[in-house]
């Protein structure tokens, strides 16, 4: 598995966690990207960070030779939550406000945030940052949307400081240099997770307690989308197909429930309120 690494150089998260990372494996400047500011090969993948910002990374399969993809980010709350978060991209909507395109997936990577998920748990837990910044999974959102291969995004929020603060580097290189050494988690349940907040927490302790691997988690401020090609896409776009799926029940109105009963009878995918 080769992995593809990329962060924005205007992202001052992006480029802490590069560096960091760097540190924990080497690797040695290469020619093999396009257009890239900076192009580093590992024994692992490939490395690159890029003049655009990471929403509109829709050109990392031309751009990136790689298997997979992995982004380094920021992340941006209206709230100042502290935390380290883990997501898949994609618009659920009529709306690309951030990147990609309307009532499109990029193509989730469950096996991948799972491992890496559980390393920020853990590399949180033994640098005590757990008491400050909370580990959790996002729901789907933003782009880029066009890539056919799977993608997933770890972030650090959510202010400039966090941003720009050395420890939170170390700890997202570290959960990295797990995800590229050890590989991604065997022998989860691929899962399409429905309902909770844009911070799904129960869908994050969900998957830290039972080894439930999340694809795409489509948050309840986006249920007014929820149809059955939202569900077809959801489940299509993903390295693993869900076996399952899990629902946050508070927040879901009976058409979503009807809508989702009828999905999983069609396809014989056991539901699991939580």
């Amino acid at each position: 598995m080769v992995f593809g690494i990329a962060y924005s150089t205007i992202d001052p998260a992006g480029i802490g966690v590069a560096e960091a990372l760097l540190k924990l494996v080497y690797g040695r400047k290469c020619g093999v990207c396009r257009g890239a500011v900076e192009c580093i090969c590992t024994d692992h993948g490939v490395m690159a960070g890029f003049h655009e910002d990471v929403i509109y990374f829709d050109f990392l399969e031309e751009r990136l030779p790689a298997d997979s993809y992995i982004v380094l980010s920021r992340h941006s709350s209206s709230h100042g939550i502290k935390s380290y978060t883990v997501h898949h991209t994609g618009n659920i909507g009529s709306e690309a406000l951030y990147g990609g395109k309307p009532f499109s997936l990029g193509v989730a990577y469950p096996e991948a945030s799972l491992r890496l998920l559980k390393a920020l748990r853990k590399v949180a837990e033994e640098l005590g940052r757990h008491e400050f910044y909370e580990v959790c999974y996002e729901a789907t959102h933003h782009g880029p949307t066009e890539i056919n291969k799977p993608l997933v995004f770890i972030e650090i929020g959510s202010t400039e400081d966090d941003w720009s603060n050395g420890v939170n580097h170390e700890v997202v290189a570290l959960a990295v240099s797990e995800l590229i050494v050890k590989g991604v988690v065997s022998n989860c349940m691929p899962t399409l997770g429905i309902g909770g907040g844009h911070y799904p927490r129960k869908h994050t302790e969900k998957a830290l307690k039972e080894d439930y691997c999340y694809g795409h988690i489509i948050a309840k401020h986006s249920l007014s989308n929820l149809s059955w090609e939202i569900l077809e896409k959801a489940s299509k776009r993903t390295s693993l197909q869900p076996t399952r799926i899990v629902v946050e029940k508070k927040g879901t109105k009976i058409e979503h429930r009807e809508l989702l009963e009828a999905y999983s009878h069609h396809y014989n995918l056991p539901i699991d309120y939580i």
